[in-house]
């Protein structure tokens, strides 16, 4: 059967029958969940604020569509 390391603790456990898959064990789904829920996984963002000129030219568009309408 083909072995797996869990994703929390690197364990190689069995991936067939195992009812954790791909975790090795009860303990680590619940704690690979609970980081989750508590939001440690997350994609990097990169911020950006609008400049006075680009709200502006949202104003503008929005104003420009209301007249439209």
């Amino acid at each position: 059967m083909p072995l797996v390391a869990c994703p929390t603790c690197g364990k190689r456990a069995e991936y067939e029958g195992n009812e954790f898959r791909p975790f090795c064990s009860e303990r680590c789904k619940l704690l690979d969940f609970g980081a989750w829920a508590d939001e440690e996984y997350a994609l990097p963002t990169q911020d950006t604020a609008l400049s006075e000129e680009d709200v502006e030219q949202i104003e503008r568009a929005l104003r420009e569509k209301q007249r439209q309408a």
